[in-house]
């Protein structure tokens, strides 16, 4: 996650003070100076800093939290609404024009990944928000831009319109809402030319498209690994172009997420969406609330059952209950149930929106796609019998299944060993909604995942 060294130095630093019966003055004040560190050492712009340290030292200090009965909580609390507004407060949407189409203007400098973006938010719309939309072409100085976006039309299976690199992009913009609106789209991206820095040439014509085009949106994509830069860039193109909103990009990568949480407060312009990785369909509308609770290591559960019901099949999701229920769990179930979650991204991603799961708490798991791949080869390698009744495996049915999916006779004994205790544990964690009063969960702890 974007905000890895930012949320551990945070998380750690509230743990200490979310306990306290009596929080003095002192207590809130050598808190503030850590919060202060971690956020310019996670590129936050220093006057945001200032700003946000000043309004959470208030508020904390408040007869409100002092006199209440959990002052570390209620310290947290405030921290949590100020970083909330910080970064925007609410989740701000998407243009949607009177009369159709809307005409949504795609801006930023080179290799932020604006045609990969453009891209990203027409799959968005179309199966979020049941629109067709068209993508265009406008970029025609980049070498293989306009080629990138055809072929990543082609790939979603949706119409992208280009005059080629001889007409200008002004032009092309002119016809392209013309043909919208004789094709019936309701919603055209315009994916326009960047540069490696900003200059007049570039934006005076964004100017001229967006004069021509009339926009009901201008979207800014920045670079979230660029930091501090990201905000400028941010600031210079909204000076210009009046921008309506902005979307981070590589805000799954290593970086020290300054830029979400600076972009809003600097430029006003609200964050819309957020790309979380390269595959087409990972941009995610930005929720200010639910990015400040995953950065303070208090989960993101919302994001974490819209992503359940968009990938998990509800009616499998209730057969697999029912199987758990009389531990008819089988490896075939194993195997249906491990492709619904990877359906629905990347273990750490999903293990980082549960609330508790820092980085601290993940250092066990260590999950990549190989071990999974590892786990999936062996079950594979089983017969149906097997599969179905772990219990009849000997000694040369191990052997065969190691040799046969290229690991160790230890790595099947070891899946074999933490399949049964996940039975038991799902078992277990079914039973704590029987109602029977009897204490239940006990030894979950221990558990590890069997890959």
């Amino acid at each position: 996650m974007a905000f890895e060294g930012l949320a551990e130095r945070l998380q750690g630093t509230l743990t200490k003070i979310r306990g306290k019966g009596k929080v003095s003055e002192t207590d809130v004040k050598e808190m503030m100076r850590e919060v202060r560190l971690a956020l310019l050492e996670a590129d936050v712009n220093f006057k945001v800093v200032k700003q946000f340290i000043a309004s959470v030292k208030e508020k904390a200090l408040g007869q409100e939290v002092m006199k209440s009965l959990t002052p570390g909580q209620q310290v947290i609390k405030v921290v949590n609404e100020e970083l909330t507004a910080l970064m925007g407060g609410e989740q701000s949407k998407i243009a949607v024009a009177p009369k159709s189409p809307t005409v949504v203007m795609m801006v930023g400098l080179q290799g932020a990944g604006k045609t990969t973006t453009t891209a990203k938010l027409a799959n968005h719309l179309r199966k979020k928000h049941n629109r067709q939309p068209m993508l265009v072409a406008a970029d025609i100085y980049r070498p293989a831009a306009i080629k990138q976006l055809e072929t990543l039309g082609k790939q979603l299976n949706m119409p992208v319109f280009s005059l080629g690199d001889q007409v200008s992009p002004v032009e092309i913009a002119k016809q392209a809402i013309e043909k919208a609106k004789e094709d019936h789209h309701d919603y055209v991206l315009i994916d326009t030319a960047g540069r490696l820095h900003i200059d007049e040439t570039l934006m005076d014509e964004l100017k001229q498209v967006k004069e021509i085009a009339k926009p009901d949106e201008i979207l800014l994509v920045v670079d979230a690994m660029t930091g501090q830069d990201a905000v400028n860039v941010a600031e210079s193109f909204n000076e210009q172009l009046d921008v309506t909103g902005v979307v981070l990009t590589k805000l799954d990568g290593d970086t020290r997420g300054g830029a979400a949480i600076s972009v809003k407060a600097v430029t006003n312009t609200p964050i819309k969406f957020a790309g979380m990785g390269e595959k087409i369909d990972q941009l995610e509308p930005f929720h200010p609330d639910r990015m400040a609770s995953r950065i303070l290591g208090m989960g993101d559960v919302l994001s974490l059952i819209e992503k359940a019901q968009t990938n998990v099949d509800e009616e499998k999701a209730r057969e697999l209950e029912k199987k758990m229920r009389t531990m008819d769990f089988t490896f075939d179930d194993f195997l249906e149930q491990l492709d619904q979650v990877r359906n629905m991204g990347p273990l750490d991603e999903l293990l980082n929106m549960m609330p508790g799961m820092n980085k601290k708490g993940m250092k066990d798991l260590k999950v990549d796609d190989k071990q999974i791949g590892k786990v999936e080869a062996i079950v594979r390698s089983m017969t149906k019998k097997e599969k179905q009744d772990p219990s009849i495996m000997n000694a040369s049915r191990r052997r065969r299944i190691a040799k046969g999916s290229g690991t160790t006779i230890q790595d099947v004994n070891r899946l074999l060993k933490q399949f049964e205790d996940m039975k038991k544990m799902m078992k277990q964690m079914t039973g704590m909604t029987s109602g029977k009063g009897k204490k239940r969960g006990k030894g979950l702890g221990g558990f590890k995942l069997p890959f």
